[in-house]
């Protein structure tokens, strides 16, 4: 029994020396690639934001950030999706001025305070509040935005709450004894946390009146497309859909997207977050007159695909205006960024012009010379670059349909994948070298020690005694 017992002991020790070097390594790097797609600036700059343009007879439209930031994609798609309808003042606003670090490093400059709003609507609520996922839903910290959101519900203001928004507009008790929705891996925990909403899945948005609330990221297009039906028209939202490259656009109602569980597939997350500590570091050029989203499509794909980090680069860190007239703040200049393993320009202009060709050692990649919808070409780019998997995995947590796209690239991240066994295998090795020595210190000091030897017998001719003389 005793030895049953050292067995089984040797074989735990074993067993945890497989997982402790790989968690051990590991934990660090999971914890900083997620770090990495909410980092503020270290410096602090906050460039003022630029003069903002009112028509009085155009309804207002406004997307909320938190001083925390927000998912890139669900501020910037709804942004242009609104704004190129030529029907709204379009602006962005925030507790306060300083930029707001959007997903992957982008430092949005919001247009207005929520002080600044009420001042040029003379008190009044915005017609269309857009509210993305926030990185603090539920915290203290977004109290600033849920109070706001409450008082612009209470003007009449029309709400839409895209992807895990859906929480900040939950977390607000705006969306109690309703029917809403938000990004498939949420909505377990949302329907824990918020008892109280009716929680939806299987659809792109979920229309409940003065409440629009879209499943994941991408699904906030299909969500916007829809205020723009209800408040401009179907035409206009076609138009719309058209200008921005959405192909999946559909009159009058919300698609169907299939409930999809965790695949075995999905593990090449975990591979990549968690062992991915020689990431590559990718400069992202911005442009002035860069469509947003097109700049959405590069921090969002490579930051929600967790292997690849992005800092934001332009000359001179100066500012940049965008197509539609927001304002963001690099963060380094290309060539004194250092440590960049790559430079990715956005833009179909940028490309047209050849805006990166001074940083021709570089060999930058324009991201949007195919055209198409923005989010194609940074997803052949990361397939090609990383590998279809880690694609695949990532148009997923985007909510954006591939049918349409050819992925080429290695099939996964065989050298990330090995890493984890790679450690474990010498974790063993260590725990059964370890084991191997115990055994042997207990070996010796349960020996018992050696009898001492018999004392010789004498002789009898050395017994007798010696005859006289």
């Amino acid at each position: 029994m005793r030895a049953v017992s050292r067995i089984a002991g040797a074989a735990l020790v074993v067993l945890l020396a497989a997982l402790a070097l790989p968690a051990a390594l590991g934990a660090p790097t999971l914890r900083a690639a997620f770090g990495d797609l909410n980092a503020p600036r270290a410096d602090g700059a906050a460039p003022p934001p630029a003069r903002v343009a009112h028509d009085p007879a155009k309804p207002t439209a406004v997307v909320v950030v938190g001083d925390r930031g927000a998912v890139v994609s669900d501020t910037l798609a709804p942004y242009e999706v609104l704004a190129t309808t030529g029907a709204f003042n379009v602006y962005a606003v925030a507790p306060s001025a300083r930029p707001a670090p959007l997903t992957g490093g982008l430092d949005l400059v919001p247009d207005l305070t929520f002080a600044g709003l009420a001042d040029l609507l003379g008190g009044a609520a915005p017609d269309v509040v857009v509210v993305p996922a926030m990185p603090d839903v539920g915290e203290s910290t977004s109290k600033p935005v849920t109070d706001w959101l409450a008082g612009q519900a209470a003007g009449g203001a029309l709400l839409l709450g895209v992807c895990n928004g859906s929480g900040v507009l939950a977390s607000a008790g705006l969306l109690d004894g309703r029917d809403a929705t938000a990004h498939r891996l949420r909505l377990d925990s949302f329907e824990d946390d918020y008892p109280a909403v009716g929680w939806v899945r299987g659809t792109r948005y979920v229309d409940d009146g003065d409440v629009i609330t879209t499943a994941g990221i991408l699904s906030g297009v299909d969500g916007t497309l829809r205020v723009v039906e209800r408040l401009v028209g179907p035409e206009a939202a076609a138009q719309a859909a058209e200008v921005t490259g959405w192909r999946h656009y559909r009159r009058g109602e919300a698609a169907s997207m299939p409930r999809a569980g965790v695949r075995p597939a999905d593990a090449v997350v975990a591979f990549n977050s968690a062992f991915g500590w020689d990431r590559d570091r990718v400069g992202v050029l911005l442009t002035d007159g860069v469509g947003e989203i097109e700049l959405a499509s590069a921090f969002d794909a490579y930051g929600q695909s967790l292997a690849v980090r992005t800092v934001a680069v332009a000359p001179g860190v100066e500012p940049v205006r965008s197509r539609h007239g927001l304002t963001f703040a690099p963060r380094a200049d290309p060539v004194a960024a250092g440590g960049l393993d790559r430079l990715v320009v956005p833009g179909a202009g940028a490309a047209r012009r050849r805006a990166a060709d001074r940083y021709a050692e570089a060999d930058p990649v324009y991201l949007h010379r195919e055209g198409g919808f923005p989010f194609d070409g940074v997803l052949r780019d990361l397939a090609r670059t990383t590998d279809v998997a880690t694609a695949t995995w990532t148009a997923r947590v985007l909510e954006y349909p591939t049918d349409h796209l050819s992925l080429s690239g290695s099939a996964w991240p065989w050298t990330r994948t090995l890493r984890p066994f790679g450690l474990a295998f010498l974790g063993v090795l260590a725990a059964l070298g370890l084991i191997r020595a115990a055994r042997g210190r207990r070996s010796v000091r349960s020996t018992p020690a050696a009898a001492p030897p018999p004392p010789r017998p004498r002789t009898r001719a050395a017994a007798a005694p010696r005859p006289p003389g």
